[in-house]
């Protein structure tokens, strides 16, 4: 048996028995957490042992990441699995024999012709001694994107190869743009993309959203092969245009392939193709050149995408959840600013699974946030009956707003560290009342938001001196029947409120009563 050989039975064995303990440690994990949903008697579940949804969803979540980090770990091409014994610093070539012999095993199982000829064969070799860096790069960022292409190249029915064509043109960077103005991972000039549907204004750029961008380019590769009929001179029609493949073939005698046309072809286009194969080969055989992968920062199945109903920042997310602004805009490169616009449809972010779990389950803290930083004013107040003196906890009489009871109310302010269950302790009330009465559909809660709780807070120890109070105007107020309404003049309310115009009151205005 030789080494090869030997090598994969080996990785197979050890894969059998992994996926085996895999299944095992699954199935462990959820026979331990329905114990939570009450799968099991009740007298034979000690407290302790339950876990609650959000327990169960986090360990869910957990086996989850660590499966796809596996995954994304052992997804590799079949080179990988041979012993080579490199040293980190050797870079091994190989005879024109052996680089024609793997092209033509390349060839087998693909509709491009990969020809083997000395411009091809020169390409090759240049990436291989120049290029190695590039390759190791691209083939990091390969983890991000690739699955995403085969998934659409797939769905329009084109060959798989080319899922290496962004490599040539974009470097798998979704925000690189050209000296000509193309941009994104395929290159979409702006006029092209806008003839596929890639749109642009102040905020977005649709050519560097990696989805939108690879469906409109799988959208334009099969009308270009429906024009030409061959994938080479499809692939010179990417680059250089219809009209100039055109022009070409006329100037050719009429010429049907590629090699044939190419003399005629701008300089640039003239090495697109041998660069394309050049990449196909060394994305197949990097392991036979030595040239490792770099280490993925993240992996496409262990992403996942929530769409947003307001407009927001990515600085509030980052506030928030703790999520670096800049992997927040490396993920999402079709925004053109750190701003995400409301729009319809909405517009969607994307970001590893932990993270926008989290945010969904935030979504309303979101928002709130949002409002608090960038346009406080938009936030109703409650009415203040404590002295401003008071830092912390404020409380709060609800008679001057539209609320059905008559019960009085206070916030909180979330402390560093602070849950639900223990603000709920300290006020007497239950985590689903403070749930009911601040609108929250999760426990998670963050620091300095504002939480409504209805009593009397013995926390806060009255000030010696008269508290401020407020009135919030309401529709068909006026000065005079505000002041009748509080027992007080028009001039006492005045010297409350200097340089309110009170000819010019807007409904939700706060009012100084007292």
């Amino acid at each position: 048996m030789t080494l090869k050989k030997k090598s994969c039975l080996e990785w197979l064995l050890n894969l059998k028995i992994y996926r085996m303990l895999r299944i095992k440690f699954f199935v462990a994990i959820l026979s331990v957490s329905f114990v939570g949903f009450g799968q099991t008697p009740a007298h034979l579940v000690k407290p302790s042992d339950t876990l609650n949804k959000d327990a169960f969803i986090n360990t869910i979540e957990q086996s989850f990441l660590l499966f796809y980090k596996d995954y994304a770990g052992k997804k590799s091409y079949d080179s990988l699995i041979a012993e080579l014994n490199y040293l980190p610093s050797d870079a091994p070539t190989f005879s024109d024999e052996v680089y024609c012999e793997r092209l033509e095993e390349m060839n087998k199982m693909s509709p491009f012709h990969l020809d083997c000829n000395a411009t091809t064969l020169s390409t090759i070799k240049f990436f291989v001694s120049k290029r190695r860096g590039f390759i190791k790069v691209v083939l990091g960022r390969s983890s991000l994107y690739f699955d995403l292409f085969e998934e659409k190249l797939a769905e329009y029915g084109l060959p798989i190869e080319l899922k290496y064509l962004p490599v040539i043109e974009s470097g798998l960077r979704p925000q690189v743009k050209s000296r000509a103005g193309a941009l994104g991972l395929w290159q979409f000039m702006y006029r092209t993309g806008l003839y596929f549907g890639l749109k642009e204004n102040s905020y977005i750029d649709q050519r560097m959203d990696p989805a939108m961008a690879t469906d409109a380019a799988c959208r334009y590769l099969r009308q270009l092969y429906g024009i030409y009929g061959d994938w080479n001179l499809v692939l010179a029609a990417y680059n250089a245009g219809p009209g100039n493949v055109n022009k070409a073939i006329r100037r050719s005698g009429n010429k049907t392939t590629y090699w044939e046309v190419r003399p005629f072809l701008p300089t640039e286009t003239q090495g697109y193709v041998p660069n394309f194969i050049a990449a196909a080969y060394l994305m197949t055989y990097h392991a036979e050149h030595n040239i490792i992968p770099s280490e993925a920062k993240h992996h496409h199945s262990t992403l996942d995408t929530m769409c947003l109903t307001g407009g927001v920042h990515m600085a509030t997310i980052e506030r928030l959840i703790n999520w670096p602004l800049d992997e927040i805009k490396e993920l999402n490169p079709i925004y053109k600013t750190s701003y995400i616009p409301q729009t319809v449809p909405p517009q969607c972010i994307t970001g590893p699974l932990d993270r926008i779990g989290l945010l969904v389950g935030l979504e309303d803290s979101l928002y709130y946030l949002e409002k608090s930083i960038y346009n406080p004013e938009s936030i109703v107040k409650p009415i203040i009956l404590v002295d401003d003196t008071t830092d912390t906890n404020e409380s709060v009489n609800n008679s001057g707003n539209n609320t059905t009871d008559n019960e009085p109310y206070f916030y909180h302010v979330v402390k560093q560290g602070e849950t639900m269950n223990a603000i709920g302790t300290k006020y007497s009330v239950t985590v689903e009342q403070l749930m009911e009465w601040n609108a929250l559909r999760t426990t998670n809660i963050y620091a300095g938001q504002r939480l409504k709780v209805k009593g009397e807070n013995k926390t806060v120890v009255q000030q010696p001196v008269e508290a401020k109070k407020y009135y919030y105007v309401k529709s068909g107020d006026t000065f005079s029947r505000i002041a009748e309404k509080h027992r007080m003049t028009q001039t006492q309310l005045k010297n409350l409120n200097p340089g309110i115009n009170i000819n010019r009151l807007q409904v939700g205005q706060r009012i100084r009563i007292r």
